[in-house]
């Protein structure tokens, strides 16, 4: 796989494609940097060897049209701040602008291209757009891997016009890394946590990591179609009735390939879904009616603690409870412990996924497990076991 480091970037433009799809508030401030700051390095390798950065990013879903509410313009000085250098851009990301913008940037400098959505042909992967974009660099560097599932013109196409001068950039291989390490690589026992409110959401990425994991946890909402399913009452629970075969068939073929699956045995119920409902910690086949679970009860995270902290490699994705109120957050924020004192004791830790890494964050564990994923969906599909275009196109 080639990487940033086969290259050296000397008198070299580097076209890059970034993921600065990030947060703004209503002054148009970027409100989260996670994005931004994870591109750094590559920008900072490329103009260290004595190239120039030419950046390219989607914000937002302007739909192919010049929406003033989504123009990269708006966080120049945040990309500036962050790089620590003075960032400039152009209101075009083809077209004669942009390409006397490239021809006038010089050594060590970083140019940002206007939002790639403003044309609709990016979306469509239109082989034409992505010929202008490529006259725009020397190299392509696809350092986005929030958007590697997506066969757009910036994140796939524009590959094949650079056919030996192609590489991921240190963030995507980081990533790439980390899913391998789960995926093929890791020291075992390896361990899926797999939470979240809906069993159909995670079918497919289950029935793929069977093979590749000793255990697994099955938390958040998903819990009650597994117990309903066996007989046990949920109560008013989360339950998806039209799936509870499926999940006999998942236990059953976890079962045959020698899979421990651990299901919470007792929750916190709850007589509303509010954070002022009243509370009861109950078996998890025995909850009254009128009540739902909402996360898991103190029996559950002392089974979950064994299985994580007996672990080597462990993935996490999705919450163990609501999380959201405090009142039902204790579960998730228990198993983030755990992980964490399973990582300071040498195991591998990836957390990916929408829920988990906002969980992640809001609770402090960024930096107390081995890699927090930037990539939701991306993630969830290399977890399904598909090739990303994004990924593909460099690898040709």
């Amino acid at each position: 796989m080639k990487v940033l480091n086969d290259f050296n970037f000397e008198n070299k433009k580097a076209l890059i494609r970034v993921d600065f799809n990030v947060p703004l508030n209503d002054k148009f401030e970027v409100t989260d940097t996670n994005r931004i700051e994870a591109a750094k390095p590559t920008i900072i390798k490329i103009l260290e060897d004595g190239g120039s950065a030419v950046l390219m990013s989607h914000l937002g879903r302007p739909d192919g049209k010049r929406n003033p509410d989504l123009t990269l313009s708006n966080i120049v000085a945040a990309v500036s701040d962050i790089i620590g250098v003075t960032v400039k851009f152009v209101e075009d990301c083809i077209g004669e602008k942009a390409k006397k913008a490239v021809a006038e940037l010089k050594s060590g400098e970083v140019l940002l291209l206007e939002n790639l959505r403003y044309h609709s042909e990016e979306e469509q992967g239109d082989e034409a757009f992505a010929e202008k974009l490529s006259e725009l660099g020397d190299v392509y560097v696809n350092d986005a891997f929030g958007t590697a599932h997506r066969a757009h013109a910036s994140t796939t196409i524009v590959a094949k016009y650079f056919p030996n001068a192609k590489c991921f950039g240190l963030l995507m291989a980081k990533e790439i890394e980390a899913i391998e390490k789960v995926m093929a690589t890791g020291e075992k026992p390896v361990l899926a946590i797999l939470g979240g409110a809906k069993v159909s959401s995670k079918i497919t990425i289950i029935e793929n990591i069977l093979d590749k994991v000793d255990d697994l946890i099955i938390g958040g909402g998903m819990t009650y179609t597994f117990i309903k399913a066996q007989g046990g009452k949920v109560g008013d629970s989360i339950c998806e009735d039209d799936k509870m075969d499926l999940a006999m068939e998942i236990l059953a073929m976890a079962k045959q390939k020698g899979v421990n699956v651990h299901i919470p045995v007792d929750v916190l119920a709850a007589d509303d879904f509010d954070a002022n409902a009243n509370t009861q910690v109950v078996d998890v086949d025995k909850i009254p009616d009128g009540w739902q679970g909402l996360d898991a009860g103190p029996d559950t995270l002392q089974n979950f603690k064994k299985v994580i902290l007996a672990s080597k490699t462990i993935l996490w994705n999705g919450p163990i409870g609501v999380f959201e109120m405090e009142k039902f957050a204790k579960g998730t924020i228990a198993v983030g412990n755990y992980i964490d004192e399973a990582t300071r004791n040498g195991a591998f830790s990836l957390v990916g996924g929408g829920d988990s890494v906002a969980a992640v964050k809001q609770f402090g564990f960024e930096n107390k497990v081995s890699y927090v994923s930037t990539g939701g969906g991306a993630m969830l599909e290399s977890l399904e076991g598909k090739t990303l275009p994004g990924i593909a196109a460099i690898l040709a």
